[in-house]
């Protein structure tokens, strides 16, 4: 097992723990809680922001590396909870990762010039 299907099964484990059984959920199911952990980013999303001198004009503010690492990790636990959500193993966020990675990188030689969503229809 590789370190990433590590992380998606303690995830699991953790959220089974919590009482959210991510498989086999209906879309309603579904719905509820890719917004939960939707929000739940969010707020992780906040709080890494505050471990940053964002406030240009105050100069007491300093950069919390350390707060900012777990706010990240934070973010993580509910990502990969989201991709469970949706039926995603770790090797087919793996997949679609590289593939999307892909459309990027052509995205980035063309120019970026205009929006073309049909572009990732195929992950």
């Amino acid at each position: 097992m590789d370190k990433f299907e590590h992380i998606f099964e303690m995830q699991q484990t953790l959220n089974r723990r919590i009482g959210v059984n991510t498989e086999g959920m209906t879309e309603e199911e579904q719905t509820k809680w890719v917004l939960n952990y939707t929000r739940a980013m969010q707020q992780e999303m906040a709080e890494l922001v505050d471990s940053l001198p964002w406030k240009w004009w105050a100069k007491y503010q300093k950069f919390d590396a350390q707060n900012a690492r777990v706010e990240i990790i934070d973010l993580f636990h509910f990502l990969i909870s989201a991709a469970q959500v949706m039926g995603m193993s770790a090797d087919d966020v793996y997949q679609a990762y590289l593939k999307k990675n892909e459309v990027n990188h052509k995205r980035q030689d063309s120019g970026y010039v205009k929006k073309d969503e049909a572009d990732s229809s195929h992950i």
